[in-house]
């Protein structure tokens, strides 16, 4: 019980870290959460603030789950390169939720996709050539930046059955985007107002530099 204690503290206080709502707030002070898709992640403040924040905050959030698994494991006593089990999973998940309700901004983050992809790349290192790949093809073809690594997600489960026969592992790496996809749904709803139903516009951009 301890342990899980210490997985969801630790978990959560590392996912609530806002590194997007600090970029928007020092650099252009805005609040990032009000402008844009209103998403406290890095593709809104690639649009809204600029690419070098974009990629700072990439690298924390993408970091922000893999931290919180490591300082788990380091703080329980487990090898840093364990295989994956339930505190694993709980600490993962924790910060996914700290993400997308940090407590240091009233409950109101972002959708929790780039520290969903820390994790699972993490968890899944034979991975990363899939999902890079299938990510690269999807952007040639769409120009969209959330779709492309959104649709990349799939990969997870496959990769998790056909490499690590892990059954846990697939069903953690199924749920976990799956909950990121949910998020995403009133961005969705929103983008088919805007575009009057024309799917093939929501999916489709001229350049990675448009959005809706």
């Amino acid at each position: 019980m301890v342990n899980i204690f210490i997985a969801l503290i630790c978990g959560y206080l590392l996912g609530s870290i806002p590194a997007a709502y600090v970029a928007g707030r020092l650099r252009k002070g805005i609040d990032i959460r009000t402008v844009g898709s209103r998403n406290m992640g890095t593709l809104n403040v690639y649009y809204e603030v600029g690419l070098v924040e974009a990629i700072l905050v990439l690298l924390i959030d993408v970091g922000k789950g893999i931290g919180a698994i490591l300082l788990v494991r380091w703080l329980l006593g487990m090898p840093s390169l364990s295989p994956f089990d339930p505190i694993t999973g709980i600490t993962a998940l924790a910060a996914v939720l700290g993400h997308a309700f940090p407590v240091f901004l009233k409950f109101r983050g972002g959708k929790g996709g780039a520290t969903t992809l820390g994790i699972l790349l993490f968890l899944m290192p034979k991975a990363i050539p899939f999902f890079t790949a299938i990510a690269l093809i999807a952007l040639i073809i769409t120009h969209n930046l959330t779709f492309c690594y959104g649709i990349a997600f799939a990969i997870f489960p496959f990769v998790a059955w056909l490499i690590y026969r892990c059954e846990p592992l697939i069903f953690f790496s199924l749920g976990l985007p799956i909950f990121v996809g949910i998020n995403y749904l009133p961005r969705f709803k929103e983008m088919h107002v805007k575009t009057t139903g024309d799917w093939h516009k929501i999916i489709k951009r001229h350049s990675i530099k448009e959005r809706f």
